[in-house]
Formats: C-alpha cells, sequence, structure tokens
C-alpha cells in the first residue's frame, strides 16, 4: 500500500511537466480588434479590404450625446488594403499594423454594390472557411464605397458597427447573418435576400461624417449575383411573406371619414400551405395581426363595434396590398424566390420537388398565391371617443 500512495504521488507530480500553461495567451495589447469590414470592387478587379478598428482607451469609453461623434472618431481607426482576393487583402492589411489583426469581434459586413453584382460566393467561402470570422456577424449591401460608410462617426453610438447591429435587432427591415445568406444562397431556390443600406442626408450644419448608415430597402441575390433592389414599402410585403414581420404602424384613412386612424403591430403570425392539383402549383398565405389603436385623428367613436369592423376590414386590405405589391415585384419582374416557396413545397412535396426542382425558375412566376389575411383591433387606447372633439361632432355609426 504505502508502495502504491508513492506511485499514484510520482505520477501525479510528473502530469505537471505535461500541462500547456499560458504559452499561447494573447494579450489585448498585443491584439486590433475589428467590429465592421467593408468590401469594394477597384477598377483594376481587386478587392478593397477595409476594417474598423475599435481602439481601447484608459480610464473609460466613449461619452454620449452632444459630444459623442468627437469621441468616437478618437476611438476607432479605418485603414485599407487591396488584393485579388479578399484573403490577399487581409494578408495586406496586416502589414499596416503594429498588431495583430483580431476578427473574432467583427460584427458588421458591408459590400459595395458594385462588388455584389459579381459572384460573392467566392469571398463568402472564405468568410465561412476562417476560424474567426463569426457566422452570426450581420451583412449588408450598400450604394456608395464601403469603405466611406464604416469611416462614419455616428454621433449617438460608438461606431457605425454599433449602430447597424442596433437597427437589425430593431426589425425594421430583414435581419440577415452571414450564416443565414449562405442558407439562403444553398437552398431550395438558390435566391437571398440582404438589407441595402444608405448613408443618412443630415443637415448642411453637420459635417459630413457625422450620420449613420440606414436601411432603406432588401438586396436581391440569385446565384451569387445582386439581380435588384426592392425599397421599404416592397420590403414590408416579404416580411409577412418570411413570417419575419415585427414592427409596424399602419396608418390608414377610413372610407367616408376625414383624418386618419394609426395602429400599433402587437403581434402577427403568418404561414404558407402549399398545394399541388392537377399540375397546378398554389401557395396560400395565412396571415393574422393583432393591433392596437395610437391615434384617431377622425371624428369616429371607436367604442362602435361597427367602426372597430370597418378598421379591421381595412387593416386586412393594407397586408393584403403589401403582399401583393411584393409577389408583383419579386415574383413577376425578378423571378427570385426570397419568399420560401420553394422549401415549402419541398417540405409538402419532396417526390415532386424531386423532380421539378431544376425547372423552379420556370414554375416559381406561374405559382398561385392565394391570401387569407385576418385583422384584429384589440384595444382602442385610452380614451374610445375622439380627443378634444366636441361629443355633438363625434360620428356614432
Amino acid at each position: 500500500m504505502k508502495m502504491a500512495r508513492i506511485s499514484f504521488l510520482l505520477l501525479l507530480f510528473s502530469c505537471v511537466f505535461f500541462l500547456a500553461g499560458c504559452w499561447d495567451r494573447k494579450e489585448v495589447n498585443d491584439l486590433a480588434i475589428i467590429t465592421a469590414a467593408g468590401l469594394d470592387k477597384k477598377e483594376d478587379d481587386k478587392i478593397e479590404l477595409s476594417v474598423l478598428v475599435y481602439i481601447p482607451r484608459a480610464g473609460g469609453g466613449q461619452q454620449m450625446g452632444g459630444g459623442g461623434g468627437s469621441s468616437s472618431a478618437q476611438q476607432v481607426l479605418v485603414r485599407s488594403a487591396e488584393g485579388i482576393t479578399i484573403a490577399d487583402a487581409m494578408s495586406k492589411l496586416q502589414q499596416k499594423f503594429p498588431r495583430r489583426l483580431f476578427w473574432g469581434h467583427a460584427e458588421v459586413f458591408i459590400i459595395s454594390e458594385k462588388l455584389a453584382e459579381e459572384d460573392v460566393r467566392p469571398d463568402f467561402d472564405f468568410i465561412l472557411r476562417h476560424p474567426q470570422l463569426r457566422e452570426s456577424a450581420n451583412i449588408f449591401i450598400c450604394k456608395s464605397l464601403a469603405k466611406d460608410l464604416i469611416a462614419l462617426t455616428p454621433p449617438l453610438e460608438r461606431d457605425l458597427a454599433e449602430v447597424l447591429r442596433e437597427l437589425s435587432q430593431l426589425q425594421i427591415g430583414m435581419d440577415v447573418t452571414i450564416k443565414e445568406f449562405s442558407q439562403m444562397m444553398i437552398g431550395d431556390s438558390g435566391a437571398a435576400a440582404v438589407p441595402y443600406i444608405e448613408k443618412l442626408a443630415l443637415p448642411k450644419t453637420n459635417t459630413e461624417v457625422e450620420t449613420i448608415a440606414y436601411i432603406t430597402g432588401t438586396a436581391i441575390f440569385k446565384k451569387g449575383k445582386l439581380v435588384g433592389v426592392i425599397d421599404e414599402s416592397v420590403t414590408r410585403g416579404v416580411l409577412w411573406l418570411r413570417n419575419e414581420i415585427e414592427l409596424a404602424i399602419v396608418t390608414i384613412q377610413p372610407e367616408g371619414a376625414e383624418g386618419h386612424i394609426s395602429m400599433n403591430l402587437l403581434r402577427a403570425k403568418t404561414e404558407l400551405k402549399p398545394s399541388i392539383k392537377d399540375g397546378k402549383w398554389v401557395i396560400t398565405l395565412k396571415a393574422e395581426t393583432e393591433d392596437d389603436i395610437i391615434k384617431n385623428g377622425t371624428k369616429l367613436d371607436l367604442s362602435n363595434p361597427n367602426v372597430i369592423r370597418e378598421l379591421e376590414q381595412e387593416l386586412k386590405a393594407d397586408i393584403v396590398n403589401k403582399v401583393q405589391l411584393a409577389l408583383d415585384v419579386v415574383q413577376k419582374d425578378m423571378n427570385a424566390d426570397i419568399l420560401g416557396f420553394a422549401d415549402a413545397f419541398h417540405r409538402a412535396y419532396p417526390n415532386i420537388w424531386k423532380e421539378n426542382k431544376h425547372e423552379w425558375d420556370e414554375i416559381f412566376p406561374d405559382v398561385e398565391v392565394v391570401i387569407d389575411a385576418k385583422a384584429y383591433i384589440r384595444r382602442p387606447g385610452m380614451v374610445t371617443k375622439p380627443a378634444l372633439i366636441p361629443e355633438e361632432e363625434v360620428i356614432h355609426e
């Protein structure tokens, strides 16, 4: 027993020599932390990679409010490098930094429209293959140069990466990560949708760079190439079809009444129901929304059930119009299935889909879409009758 204990202790102490320790540690002071990256196409067919690097400052973070712009300018650094590929540009970019580039905190990737018009799949192969690049990073397509956008100094946030991340979480437009974009590209339809951003114009009193980029629409990809851009109104219909509508305020003018009524979205749910009968492909969109009234600019009495039912019909018609507008542009004009129709048919009819998937580009524009929408108004607000309107002027019918 004594010899066994001695042998065990010797074995235990000998394990210490095989411990790795911190031989491969990387100090923060030795890293250049990248928060955003932009890709642009150069005239000589090269790619320009621009990065936004966060500079930690001792003694606290940036200030908020009116002085935020200048503070942000001191906390970020933008540098660029050109290369034949994104990997080549990255290696040349490293030569311009005394610290090792660290991509683990890159939250945003911006691709210029000019570069997106070519096949972006090779560049995304590198992004997905690189061990440091995050699949959860958001991706955006911009009208101008990506290099110019990431150099903006937002008045409220630390940098543009923080601005775009916050806008994505608000669900104002589409919210697409690199992983989701890649999944759409290799999906049944081969089409993908990405938020489209532009620089927000500010009054002339502000400096040129003291602004942000904001989401103005959606960029449509097919087989890796940008085929078109849809505006915000069409995007709302796409979000309804994709069951991704989160934030919406609808303003309508009731028939026969003066003024407008605004409603705020509480909950929304949509579902695609595919069917194939006698060779005819049909999609039924079941959409349901619940809203609150937040403004009554008319003289209608919202305590009247007949008025509420009429407003629900108006709200239903608004959904149908937005969805139909999206179908006219995306399905008929662009022939790009970013709506999830291919996936719905694949799940419901796997054998038929296998036989027809190569003809989807010919089938998709002719798919009949039946819109079954329901709208409910749950609450009329803090008051039922029009505020500040005399009782004798209120319309009760």
